[in-house]
């Protein structure tokens, strides 16, 4: 049976919404952030030396990393569900979408965080960059969700769930405004019961 190291709000909330969707055995082991410093407690790290969530074990496989540890669950489906088959034009839009979320995506969406979280006087020089890869990404994923329903085509898979985490943090930001596609998309994600279950551990 699979463990998740699950980390109060944190990526490791997409690993228990994937074997949620799966209806797939797990268990759960709950960490706390340190309330002062939003880090991850020592604990953690004794189990992956990186400190970070998610973090499942499986007999002798302990790994992390969101992407990788949704493809390792995904192996363990012996109805091969949420993925696309391989080689076929879905697989490779899931591979984009699924790799999207924590490349492309991630480092504006989270540099932007840390700046709204300092106090700042007028314009700083990482703005522009910010505010143009911020537009170039979300006008890609409002013009996707025009064509289709789900990341990866007509069909929900593990690369919503990737996906999803970023468009929240987004939304927490208001670069969402405006973006009624996106927003349609949350709304019809957030109506998922494996979501709501997996959400409703912190």
């Amino acid at each position: 049976m699979i463990t998740v190291h699950h980390l109060n709000a944190s990526r490791s909330t997409r690993v228990i919404w994937l074997l949620e969707e799966l209806q797939m055995p797990y268990q759960l082991v709950h960490y706390q952030r340190d309330e002062s410093t939003r880090l991850a407690p020592a604990s953690l790290g004794k189990i992956h030396p990186l400190n970070k969530a998610p973090v499942i074990e499986d007999g002798d496989v302990v790994m992390c990393e969101s992407g990788a540890v949704m493809e390792y669950i995904l192996d363990q489906d012996a109805e091969k569900r949420l993925r696309p088959d391989a080689g076929t034009p879905g697989y490779y839009r899931y591979l984009e979408w699924l790799h999207f979320a924590e490349g492309s995506l991630s480092l504006p969406l989270i540099a932007n965080l840390l700046l709204q979280m300092e106090q700042r006087d007028g314009t700083q020089p990482l703005d522009g960059y910010l505010a143009k890869e911020l537009t170039l990404d979300f006008s890609y994923i409002e013009s996707t969700l025009a064509d289709s329903p789900f990341f990866a085509g007509d069909t929900f898979s593990a690369a919503d769930i990737m996906m999803t985490f970023m468009l929240e943090i987004a939304q927490s930001q208001g670069v969402l405004e405006g973006r009624t596609n996106t927003l349609a998309y949350l709304e019809r994600i957030h109506q998922r019961s494996a979501y709501q279950k997996a959400r409703s551990f912190g």
